[in-house]
């Protein structure tokens, strides 16, 4: 009797360890800062979660963060796959910034990857065009003319080239811009059914983004909007890539696998190193 006290000890032990076992994270950094700029993001959530094992990725630090998107893709898409291959149960992918951009563009690009959850944090999925950003990175560049920078060779060797979408220049958007019309299923290529493939096969795709953000432009490409030529906000749902279910987000949406978050009064440097912003938009999807 008391032997098998202990063994159903033993086996409640291990029910209790196995329901409190939380996914692996893969976290990607922003553009202009590395793995350090995401620090405070990993110990909260190893502090809140204990024992998850949380991958920090270091990949394209500083200035090499602005070379080419996809020579970025192709080796977060590795890392992603390696980490994927570790993990029976799953992984978590959670990119900032840019880094949710070039984290989607590597989970598209893996048809048979074990990302469960990705997370969007304040992500400029449908481009970006706003001087603010632009400030950042290229002080002297104003929104109207940059395009005459980034539609051309030399502009599309630089991340931001990939994904700056002039509304009043979308001829030269799809001539020119050899990133995000292909990830986004605008361009067909050899790849557009892998692409899809890669987004459909995630269980939850959360998509964060709020009005305060400061620095994506609009603040509602982090969901998949974007402007119109008269740079209105045209919601995601209205836009082709929903209504074509190009890359799935329809079909994504009509199973209630994507999450669209709208949080008010969180700056776009402040997403990640917020204890608040991190309990309440952040932490409810790493299960």
């Amino acid at each position: 009797t008391k032997m098998r006290l202990v063994n159903l000890a033993i086996i409640c032990s291990f029910l209790i360890a196995t329901s409190l076992a939380y996914k692996p994270v893969v976290i990607l950094h922003g553009i202009l800062s590395g793995a350090e700029s995401m620090s405070f993001l990993e110990r909260f959530i190893q502090a809140l979660h204990p024992n998850t094992t949380v991958y920090n990725c270091d990949k394209f630090s500083g200035w090499n963060s602005l070379e080419n998107a996809w020579w970025q893709v192709v080796q977060i898409r590795d890392y992603i796959d390696q980490i994927g291959r570790l993990h029976a149960e799953g992984i978590i992918v959670l990119g900032y910034s840019q880094g949710g951009l070039l984290a989607r563009a590597a989970i598209q690009s893996l048809p048979n990857h074990n990302v469960k959850t990705f997370i969007s944090l304040s992500s400029p999925q449908a481009g970006q065009y706003g001087t603010s950003f632009l400030h950042l990175i290229f002080p002297d560049l104003a929104a109207k003319t940059a395009f005459e920078l980034f539609y051309s060779r030399v502009g599309q060797h630089t991340s931001v080239g990939g994904y700056w979408n002039d509304p009043h220049k979308q001829s030269l958007y799809m001539k020119y811009s050899e990133f995000l019309p292909l990830v986004n299923n605008e361009k067909l290529s050899s790849n557009s059914t892998i692409f899809k493939a890669g987004m459909m096969r995630l269980n939850k795709l959360v998509l964060i983004g709020g009005p305060n953000d400061g620095v994506i432009t609009p603040w509602q490409s982090s969901h998949f909007s974007y402007y119109n030529e008269t740079l209105d906000v045209v919601p995601f749902y209205e836009r082709k890539i929903y209504a074509d279910d190009s890359i799935g987000l329809k079909t994504l949406f009509e199973a209630g696998k994507l999450i669209i978050i709208v949080k008010p009064n969180v700056h776009h440097l402040t997403w990640h190193r917020s204890h608040k912003v991190i309990k309440q938009v952040i932490m409810p999807y790493l299960d």
